[in-house]
């Protein structure tokens, strides 16, 4: 990941991505994109459609990506669980991501589980990022304690 590119590169994934939170499979994909940038493991970012009904519940607060533009959050639900402010969404991106609208970046910390082809992600370190990290990506990666400044 530290040959990710920056500004950061948009890829549609090959590999199925789920997410479970409350015991339940909230969202199943085969038409995931990830966000490649340098020094962070992938973002994964689920079309709306494919987040089981009503999972995803609009919540407050917003941010601003240099790139990307305004994103908006939402708390996801499964079984009885609602993991607050567990996601981000762009509801109009940047042109150069416009494929990302409307879809739903999770943060995998708040999840029961996330899973990458079959294989159960880490959480990047930190609140204030939502990589993902697989077997097939190498750090050292920002978001533990002194790496902000990477």
């Amino acid at each position: 990941m530290w040959d990710y590119p920056r500004p950061p590169r948009l890829e549609l994934m090959a590999d199925p991505v789920t997410i479970t939170l409350g015991g339940e499979v909230i969202a199943s994909s085969t038409r995931a994109y990830r966000v490649l940038e340098t020094s962070h493991p992938p973002t994964v970012y689920v079309p709306k459609e494919d987040f089981r009904d009503g999972a995803v519940i609009p919540a407050a607060g917003q941010s601003w990506c240099e790139f990307k533009g305004q994103a908006r959050y939402v708390s996801l639900r499964g079984g009885s669980v609602v993991a607050e402010r567990s996601g981000w969404y762009y509801p109009t991106p940047t042109p150069a991501y416009a494929d990302l609208v409307d879809a739903i970046a999770v943060y995998p910390s708040a999840m029961d589980a996330c899973t990458i082809a079959g294989e159960t992600v880490q959480a990047q370190d930190g609140d204030f990022y939502g990589g993902w990290i697989t077997s097939r990506v190498v750090g050292p990666f920002k978001g533990a304690p002194g790496t902000l400044g990477w």
